[in-house]
Order: C-alpha cells, then sequence, then structure tokens
C-alpha cells in the first residue's frame, strides 16, 4: 500500500474532526439554551477523539505522536478544509454547517468501514456508532426550523446560502486521490460528494429550505495547504498552551 497515499487521507480527516471539534467548543457556555450548550460541547467532545484515533494510527504508520500532530504543525501542513476553519458565527450558522458536515462524515464513515486498510475500517465502524447521535440532532434542528417561524427560516436559509459552498471543500480533489480509490482506502470524492447532495438536498427541500446555487470550487484549497485567513489564529490560540513545552507530561 502506498502510504502517501494513505497518510495524507487519515491526515485530511484528522484535520477535519481537529477544527470543527475546536470551533464546536467554542460553544461552550454560550449556547442559546443549556440542553444546546452541552449537546455541542458534547460532539465537540467525540470529533476530538476521533481526531485523536486517526493521528494513532498516523503515529502506528511512522508519522509522530497525535499531540505533536495536532499542535506543532503549521498552517501549510494542514489538510484540513475551508469549512471547518471559519469561526462559529451565530448559531445558525453552526447548526447549518454541523449539519453539512455530519451528513458528509457519514456518507464517508460508511466508505471507510470497507477500507482496505484493516486499521481504518475497523475504526469507522465504532465511529459511525457515535456519528448517529450527531446526524439526529443535526437532521431535528433542520426540520424544526424549516417548519418554525418565518425569522428562524430566514435565519437557516442565510446560514445555508453562505455554508453549502464552504461545505463543497470537503470534497476538494488532490492529485493523489487516484491512489485512495485504487488501493481501495476509500470511494472517489466526487462519489461522496454525489452521495451527501442526495441526502441533504432531501432534507433540507423537506424542511421548505431553497438550494441555492453554488460555485462548488470557490473555497477549495485546504487540502493543498492554502486555508483561509481564519485558520492561523485559531490555531495560534489552540495550540499556546502545549507549544510552551512539548515536552511535559501532564
Amino acid at each position: 500500500m502506498n502510504n502517501t497515499a494513505l497518510t495524507y487521507f487519515i491526515f485530511k480527516i484528522a484535520d477535519d474532526d481537529l477544527i470543527i471539534g475546536h470551533r464546536n467548543s467554542e460553544w461552550t457556555g454560550l449556547g442559546p439554551i443549556l440542553e444546546e450548550d452541552i449537546a455541542f460541547s458534547s460532539m465537540a467532545q467525540d470529533e476530538l477523539g476521533h481526531a485523536y484515533a486517526y493521528y494513532k494510527l498516523l503515529e502506528g504508520l511512522g508519522m509522530g505522536k497525535p499531540d505533536h500532530l495536532a499542535f506543532m504543525r503549521n498552517e501549510e501542513d494542514m489538510k484540513c478544509c475551508h469549512l471547518v476553519e471559519y469561526p462559529i458565527g451565530d448559531y445558525s450558522f453552526s447548526l447549518m454547517r454541523n449539519f453539512l458536515y455530519v451528513y458528509a462524515k457519514q456518507v464517508r464513515i460508511e466508505s471507510l468501514i470497507n477500507s482496505s486498510y484493516t486499521p481504518l475500517a475497523k475504526l469507522a465502524k465504532k465511529i459511525k456508532t457515535e456519528l448517529q447521535y450527531h446526524q439526529i440532532h443535526a437532521k431535528t434542528w433542520i426540520e424544526k426550523l424549516g417548519k418554525s417561524r418565518e425569522e428562524a427560516r430566514l435565519r437557516m436559509q442565510s446560514a445555508l446560502n453562505e455554508a453549502l459552498p464552504l461545505a463543497y471543500s470537503l470534497f476538494e480533489p488532490h492529485a493523489l486521490d487516484t491512489e485512495i480509490v485504487n488501493q481501495n482506502i476509500c470511494k472517489a470524492e466526487n462519489e461522496l460528494e454525489a452521495e451527501w447532495e442526495k441526502r441533504i438536498f432531501t432534507i433540507l427541500t423537506d424542511a421548505g429550505f431553497s438550494i441555492p446555487s453554488v460555485d462548488k470550487k470557490a473555497y477549495y484549497g485546504g487540502r493543498n495547504g492554502y486555508h483561509s485567513t481564519h485558520l492561523q489564529p485559531m490555531l495560534d490560540e489552540m495550540t499556546a498552551v502545549y507549544r510552551l513545552d512539548p515536552d511535559a507530561e501532564w
């Protein structure tokens, strides 16, 4: 198996979970109601746990310790997509981003269950179970707010208009994609994207939202180390304590 293709793939899904997990954690203590405060904190914890598990796989492939991989790489070395990098915004944006992200992750995890890389396939089975609760949360709020009062619907429609073009960055193509498919690590990005669209468009339209026309390539770059202006400030904050003394034992 080509380790270059495998490590790139694991890095991108690990980095996505790390950054979205950190972003979602920023709602801790700020949620509009206590239940949502707890929900976003719990989902953030899961995402960070998934990121750690992916980094452990990378450690097994000789890439270094998980904490170092998460906190000591520079911005240009990160493989996360632009969707996860953006600040939390108002709650409508975070809800919509979470919905789009969770369903993309669900489609990818379902493919990884059949991955030729056995450690990844085993991990995907575990993550799939946890992800079901994220999916229920995401779908419930889309349906509730889509059928709620006008202000709620308009806010969520505006959030969809903003977040949908960003979400296509999850499926940004890369030069190593052919190897990933040929080695049966995961399905092709365009196949995952098509399945994701089918699922989310059905839910969104049933909830009364209009699907905006978007430029799917507008926010490409992250998979090749070209990020939004939001990532570096977030990394500076997220890694500050660890970088003070990377060898410290806690």
